[in-house]
C-alpha cells in the first residue's frame, strides 16, 4: 500500500465512522517499532507504521486509523484529546478503535549479558550491565553476589 491509497482509506474511514472528513496528510513512516501511528499536533497529519501496511495487518491498520483518528477529530473540535481524557475513551470505544498497537515482533530484545548468583541462597540475578559486587547484595538473603557468567 502506497501513500496514496494510505491517504484514501484513512478518508474514507474517518466518514463512515466520524461522519467528519479528514482534511490533511497521511504519510508512511519506516522507522517506527513500538507506536502503530502518530497525531502532529503542530500541522495536523497523521503517521502511520509501515509494517502494518501489509495484508496479513489489515485489521490492526483499521484501529490504529481510527485511533488517531480520534486524536485529530478531538483536537481540532477542542476537546479531550489524549489518551487520559474521557472525550478520547469514549469516542475510542464508539468506533471501535485500539488502545494499544498490537506487538507484530519488531521491538528489539535486551539480549543478558551477565549473570550473578548469591553465595547463600543461590538465587540468580540475569543483567544487561555489569554490577558491583562491592556494592550490591541478595535482595533476599542479603549475600554476596558472585559474577557466575559473562556472554560477549
Amino acid at each position: 500500500m502506497n501513500e496514496r491509497e494510505l491517504q484514501a482509506l484513512v478518508e474514507q474511514i474517518s466518514l463512515q465512522s466520524f461522519g467528519r472528513p479528514f482534511k490533511h496528510r497521511v504519510k508512511i513512516n519506516r522507522r517506527m517499532r513500538t507506536t502503530g501511528g502518530r497525531y502532529h499536533l503542530d500541522d495536523h497529519h497523521l503517521e502511520i507504521n509501515a509494517h502494518f501496511l501489509t495484508p496479513e495487518h489489515t485489521e490492526d491498520l483499521v484501529g490504529i486509523i481510527k485511533h488517531e483518528l480520534c486524536h485529530y477529530h478531538l483536537h481540532l473540535l477542542g476537546l479531550g484529546y489524549r489518551h487520559r481524557d474521557q472525550d478520547f475513551k469514549q469516542l475510542l470505544k464508539k468506533v471501535g478503535g485500539s488502545r494499544y498497537a498490537p506487538d507484530i515482533g519488531l521491538r528489539k530484545k535486551q539480549q543478558l549479558h551477565y549473570l550473578y548468583r548469591c553465595q547463600n541462597c543461590q538465587r540468580e540475578y540475569p543483567r544487561v550491565r555489569r554490577l558491583n559486587v562491592r556494592r550490591y547484595v541478595c535482595g533476599k538473603c542479603h549475600g554476596k553476589l558472585r559474577l557466575v557468567k559473562k556472554w560477549p
